[in-house]
């Protein structure tokens, strides 16, 4: 837990965990969301971060479904990552998250909580942002549903108090072809160099990327140079990375340049791939 001088509820409805938050808000107690909790207890006691009150959200029906009905596949913001790599209900999102930290930490991890977070790899959202799902969100105007590309430019763009509650996904695209690669320089389940989650859909190849920049994203403009098959596959890497955003990473886990190489690389393979699938 956070601390003892932190006080804890575990509301069992949306309605109850909005009112709860915007009660505590008004009593000064710097409330939070909680769900797994790993980052909010780590940077606490790094004194990183300061509350008064989290409201656990793991008994709140919406946020652990993980349903489907003839056209639509919905997964709850306060599922842990092992629980979906084991249903693999959504292939590429089991592929890019097994890569999250390790078997023990994917344990308590939650999809809302590592797309949420304060750590900016937040790789669990590629392949929702490759499948343009709708993202479930509640507030004190309701529960609404939103594309993702609305609601998600580098960080998911919520106000305060709203609740991230689901993701929807059309499940045509889940057994589509698709590719998730993780790049690391350092030891195995060392913070990744770069993510990379990929898919061919409607006969175009989809990609979104993670460490490259200090956010996760996905940009039409590089992948229609990557699939411009009037050129050869090195010409439309080499223009694609034209229009990648600024800046590129150059940190302990890889320089600029060499995180460049990996890009390069990797995404031929990618197209080498996925072009004749």
């Amino acid at each position: 837990m956070v601390g003892t001088d932190t006080e804890y509820y575990r509301p069992k409805s949306l309605q109850e965990a909005i009112e709860l938050f915007y009660k505590l808000k008004n009593e000064n107690k710097q409330p939070m969301y909680y769900s797994g909790g790993t980052e909010i207890i780590t940077f606490h006691r790094l004194n990183l971060i300061h509350t008064g009150a989290i409201i656990d959200i793991k008994s709140i029906p919406e946020c652990m479904s993980l349903e489907e009905d003839e056209n639509f596949l919905i997964i709850g913001a306060a599922l842990p990552l092992t629980f979906l790599e084991e249903k693999n209900a959504f292939p590429l999102l089991s592929k890019t998250s097994s890569g999250i930290a390790d078997h023990t930490a994917r344990n308590k991890i939650t999809l809302g909580g590592n797309i949420c977070g304060q750590i900016f790899y937040r790789e669990a959202v590629l392949p929702f942002l490759l499948v343009d799902s709708f993202v479930v969100v509640a507030g004190h105007d309701g529960v609404k549903s939103y594309p993702i590309q609305t609601v998600f430019n580098q960080t998911l763009n919520l106000f305060e108090g709203q609740l991230l509650v689901q993701f929807i996904t059309e499940k045509r695209f889940l057994e589509m072809p698709h590719i998730a690669i993780k790049k690391r320089q350092q030891w195995e389940t060392g913070y990744p160099l770069i993510t990379f989650a990929a898919m061919k859909a409607d006969d175009q190849i989809r990609i979104a990327l993670s460490g490259l920049c200090p956010f996760p994203f996905r940009s039409l403009d590089v992948e229609r140079e990557l699939n411009n098959r009037q050129m050869p596959f090195e010409e439309r890497i080499n223009q694609a990375i034209k229009y990648l955003p600024n800046p590129i990473l150059n940190d302990i886990e890889g320089s600029k340049e060499y995180r460049l190489y990996v890009l390069k690389n990797t995404l031929l393979d990618i197209l080498i791939e996925l072009e004749g699938r």
